[in-house]
């Protein structure tokens, strides 16, 4: 035996070690997906999609280059059950849908009146997308002020499953006045997530309050190949490791005390809004780095 065998035998035992441990971190992770707000968008053309590429094979295409979409469609009016079972056979297996739930449940000024429009929604045709399902993403009005009584009567209305299958509700609140401890507590108590507004004017609150994190970041610009640039990007990745492992990033603000014990998150992040553009890139470079 050589004197450089046991340092080789060190040295391959410590990356065996590491790599150990780097599967162990990714296995108490939860799984992050990456995508964008629709797939229907004039100026993706020649530049996200292919020239050659027919309108009615986007969504095929875009599902493989993104582990999700936002369909916001649904927030305007309800859609055709048609419409649903198209989308579930145009997609991968393993993709997920988020839906924006209908303006109509939201934008009111008594929400314990929405049951109506909650259950016309879920009977629209829904449940069609089944396992593709992802979270619904109930967006509240600037205007719309936080009242403990107003927003527990609104979180009781939302199903925890139908028909077996289980629901996930993320609520995107845009005032000021929810930045405050008693609104996490609430949004605890149900299991819902708060919607995270990543490089925007809208308040953001990054408390983890449900058993996965939704976030939107707005931040993309005509400067940027990639929407974005490579530091934001590394650092958008990062916080999403970090909220996957059920930790919130130090650069992200938070109004309550975080839980003793954390759990592993299921992360949603979409590029949304900004230089639309440049969103899909952006997404796909996300996705390249986690």
């Amino acid at each position: 035996m050589t004197d450089t065998q046991p340092a080789k035998t060190a040295k391959a035992a410590k990356t065996t070690s590491a790599a150990k441990a780097a599967k162990a971190a990714k296995a108490k992770a939860g799984n992050i997906r990456v995508g964008i707000g629709g797939w229907t968008y004039a100026p993706w053309r020649g530049t996200f999609y292919p020239d050659d590429l027919t309108q009615s094979r986007e969504l095929d295409y875009a599902s493989r280059q993104l582990s999700s979409i936002e369909i916001n469609g649904t927030f305007y009016g309800l859609q055709k059950p048609a419409s649903y079972e198209k989308w579930f056979e145009q997609t991968p297996e393993n993709f997920v849908f988020s839906l924006k739930a209908p303006r109509y449940a939201t934008n009111r000024k008594v929400l314990a009146d929405a049951g109506e429009t909650i259950e016309r929604f879920f009977a629209s045709g829904v449940l069609l997308l089944k396992q593709k399902l992802g979270p619904i993403n109930w967006q509240f009005a600037p205007t719309k002020k936080f009242d403990k009584e107003d927003f527990e009567a609104f979180l009781k209305l939302l199903p925890a499953s139908i028909e077996g299958l289980k629901l996930r509700h993320a609520i995107e609140v845009r005032n000021e006045s929810f930045q405050t401890p008693e609104f996490i507590a609430l949004a605890r108590q149900y299991q819902v997530a708060i919607v995270v507004a990543g490089d925007s004017d809208y308040p953001q609150i990054a408390d983890i309050t449900a058993p996965f994190v939704y976030a939107r970041i707005m931040g993309t610009t005509d400067k940027q190949a990639q929407g974005y640039s490579t530091k934001a990007l590394d650092a958008w990745a990062e916080r999403a490791r970090q909220l996957a492992a059920g930790t919130t990033p130090g650069d992200l603000q938070t109004y309550a005390t975080s839980p003793a014990k954390t759990a592993a998150c299921d992360v949603y992040l979409y590029v949304i809004s900004g230089f639309k553009e440049r969103n899909p890139a952006a997404a796909m470079a996300l996705m390249k780095r986690l």
